[in-house]
């Protein structure tokens, strides 16, 4: 007797609900977690080789999952995707980006993969990233770039730029990301998706990482719905049951109640200060974005909220010199692992040619000049600080310009030359004044220029996907708030996707 496989949902029905609402079909026994599982892979077979969103299938092993759903979690049975980058999950590759992981094979599971399993969530497969997560693009050497479901030619963001791909594309209904720069927030707003950031110390990155690049990284996940968004912080954060990891460097209250009960609440009315100025010089925030926030600081009036514009209240170096050489030492430091596992010295061959320039970079910076530029960040905090003692939140474009085109951000020839040149003298620890350098770092940083704030300070913030361009590329715009206040962030946004739903405006692919 044959055995039957398992019935399929349609894709237009597997796509009209979030991933709460899958779950409950699960619950009810409408749908096996079974047959929401092979509408995933199947809508992924057939458009990843377009998009390229998701780089390690794992069907079998997803398959495998499906079968042993834990019944009471809540999200039993919905499919989901894990980023190739600081997500262990044992018995499967995690090659960061990068070609020297590529024999790399996680032995246990990060303490946020064993809180997904338990919540019910199906794993299938691992997504694109640049290598190391170092660009706010995801083009990596390794896997070749991510495409932007709403238009081929144009670049997700990064570096959390394929789960955005594949919830976008309506492969999943959420995918894990992480954010050290704004990687949680920038592919949100490139693929009209929801991105929130959490504070520092909120999820953790154990047991394998204690802090990632000096407290900036966060992990989280990109979703179509807040909910979905607030029941998962919900999961992988601990909830008002909260107990910290043994270990943890941080700290932080619990919430006074689940999430996921926010998105439902008033907000309140509201004091939101509102800037669009562009932090750099030389880089004008695009008419397109500065619509973006204008035509939000209307709506939020309407609310009955208090909006007022207030310029930056941060300078150009905390970007270009506080945070550039947080990056560069932190690119060297990855190295250095890449070295420990690899058992030999990291070769340039062995990674990508802006990677190798950037770790090389870091030699020219002493261990005076990297304390020097963290106590900046304290300059920084202290600003915000003032800043939300008179306003509650500080609404800004989350990019300063609309989703970019693929391959926008790659060294220029002459750029490629260059380095390639004085890394050859043994000179690029030599470039760190240089005009070249400051081009780059401007370029590059310029872009996240609105997003790495938070980052540094630790405060939450959300990219909420309220704009298109004319052309119909999506533009988010980003909201922060006062560290450990998720709360009142989530509430808000509840209280915009209401007025201004999102959750059916999909990409036509």
């Amino acid at each position: 007797m044959q055995s039957s496989s398992p019935q399929v949902m349609s894709f237009e029905e597997y796509v009209k609900h979030d991933a709460t609402a899958l779950a409950k079909l699960v619950e009810t026994g409408a749908v096996s977690p079974a047959e929401l599982l092979e509408t995933a892979i199947a809508r992924a077979e057939a458009v990843n080789p377009t998009l390229n969103a998701i780089v390690t299938p794992l069907y079998d092993k997803g398959r495998t999952m499906a079968e042993q759903v834990p019944a009471k979690g809540p999200f039993s049975g919905v499919p989901f995707l894990l980023k190739d980058l600081e997500m262990e999950w044992a018995g499967t590759p995690m090659k960061s980006g990068n070609a020297g992981y590529q024999n790399y094979v996680s032995t246990t599971d990060s303490e946020v993969v064993k809180r997904l399993k338990k919540a019910g969530l199906v794993f299938f497969g691992k997504t694109n990233t640049p290598e190391f997560g170092l660009t706010p693009y995801t083009e990596s050497t390794l896997y070749g770039p991510a495409r932007n479901p709403w238009k081929l030619t144009h670049s997700p963001g990064g570096s959390s730029g394929g789960s955005a791909v594949a919830v976008a594309a309506g492969i999943v209904p959420a995918a894990t990301a992480t954010d050290g720069g704004g990687s949680i927030r920038i592919p949100a707003s490139c693929c009209g998706l929801f991105g929130l950031k959490p504070s520092r110390g909120r999820v953790t990155l154990g047991p394998r990482f204690g802090e990632l690049w000096n407290g900036a990284v966060a992990g989280h996940a990109l979703t179509r719905s807040v909910r979905d968004s607030a029941g998962l912080l919900d999961v992988v954060a601990g909830g008002p049951t909260y107990r910290p990891l043994a270990g943890e460097p941080y700290t932080i209250a619990p919430p006074e109640r689940p999430f996921r009960e926010e998105v439902s609440r008033e907000p309140g009315k509201l004091r939101i200060a509102f800037s669009t100025q562009s932090l750099m010089p030389s880089q004008i925030t695009d008419p397109e974005c500065v619509n973006a926030v204008r035509e939000t600081a209307r709506l939020l009036e309407q609310l009955g909220h208090t909006v007022e514009e207030v310029p930056l209240p941060y300078e150009k170096t905390i970007v270009t010199e506080a945070f550039f050489v947080n990056v560069l030492s932190e690119t060297a430091a990855v190295l250095r692992e890449l070295g420990h596992y690899l058992g030999r010295p990291v070769r340039r061959s062995d990674v990508e040619l802006n990677t190798w320039a950037q770790a090389r970079l870091a030699e020219g910076f002493s261990a005076a000049d990297a304390a020097y530029q963290k106590r900046r960040w304290n300059t920084l905090n202290r600003s915000m600080g003032q800043l939300h003692e008179r306003y509650d939140l500080f609404l800004t474009p989350t990019l300063p310009r609309p989703p970019i085109e693929i391959g926008a951000f790659q060294n220029k020839s002459s750029e490629q030359r260059l380095l390639k040149l004085v890394d050859s003298l043994g000179g690029l620890k030599y470039l760190k004044n240089s005009k070249t350098v400051e081009d780059l770092a401007e370029r590059s940083l310029g872009y996240i220029s609105f997003t790495v704030i938070t980052n540094m300070t630790g405060q939450p913030s959300m990219s909420v996907p309220l704009h298109w361009s004319a052309d119909g590329l999506p533009i988010g715009v980003m909201f922060a708030a006062k560290l450990g206040d998720e709360a009142m962030l989530f509430r808000l946004a509840g209280q915009l996707e209401q007025e201004k739903p999102w959750f059916n405006k999909r990409p036509v692919f």
